[in-house]
């Protein structure tokens, strides 16, 4: 099952501040849960802790206190359970795009015909299969990003996380992109928790929607547009769309609204 749940949550940095050692709290016993096949976003402004908690999740950072379950297991470092895609992809500029996604693949001891195979099916499912051989400085920033979500979807985890992955994108390349990963999702059902600053993003893409502020959970806003998601272009245009929006914008502004 590639249920998320986050348990008291916390996380506290020493800094140094004029010679002396001061703690700084970034997350302050955060709790929320991703349900199975659910696409959740964590959104907030900068130095929220969104960021932060999306690195706990998939163990590049130990939380100070709490605990992050993946199903039934509490999580202690990173795992095969869990793939990450960052704001920028992150390839190997040495290895070609099937390289990069056949990397993560090895890794995880798969040898042989079946590691081509697969590394193949995925470069297919993000519509990359006629570039697998070029390298990442001739692919487009949005067509690396798509190496950058086959790689973590070819080691089949349980949960995909999200750093901002469309933030330095341009706005054409990046709406592509969002049906893109609603397509990806119907697909693959992975339970994907993802970080961003866009509001309207956030609307689009999730079924719920974790609103931070200086590192506790403000509200937790639920999307209901059902049938509405299969035309992404035609959804921004929604009298629907536009309430959810308001409901997140007044959230995110200190002015609570909570739906559920």
């Amino acid at each position: 099952m590639g249920e998320v749940n986050l348990v008291d949550v916390s996380k506290s940095f020493a800094v140094k501040v004029g010679g002396k050692v001061q703690s700084v709290r970034a997350l302050d016993r955060i709790n929320f849960t991703v349900h199975d096949r659910e696409i959740v976003a964590l959104t907030g402004p900068s130095g929220c802790g969104k960021t932060t908690a999306l690195r706990i999740v998939m163990g590049l950072e130990a939380a100070s206190s709490g605990r992050v379950m993946i199903g039934s297991r509490e999580i202690s470092g990173c795992g095969y359970d869990r793939g990450i895609v960052f704001q920028h992809a992150e390839l190997l500029p040495w290895l070609t795009a099937l390289q990069n996604v056949m990397f993560g693949l090895e890794m995880k001891g798969m040898r042989g015909g079946e590691l081509r195979d697969s590394a193949e099916s995925y470069l297919d499912l993000v519509g990359l299969k006629d570039s697998a051989n070029r390298r990442p400085h001739q692919l487009s920033g949005g067509m690396k990003q798509r190496v950058g979500i086959a790689r973590a979807l070819a080691i089949d985890p349980e949960v995909l996380l999200m750093d901002e992955p469309f933030g330095a994108l341009d706005a054409q390349t990046r709406e592509g992109l969002q049906s893109e990963l609603l397509r990806i999702h119907q697909r693959t059902g992975k339970t994907i928790l993802f970080v961003t600053h866009d509001i309207d993003e956030a609307v689009l893409l999730a079924d719920r929607v974790v609103v931070m502020r200086s590192g506790t959970v403000q509200e937790i806003t639920e999307v209901k547009l059902g049938e509405l998601r299969n035309d992404p272009g035609e959804l921004r245009g929604t009298k629907e769309f536009a309430e959810i929006r308001h409901t997140l914008w007044h959230a995110l502004h200190g002015r609570s609204t909570t739906r559920h």
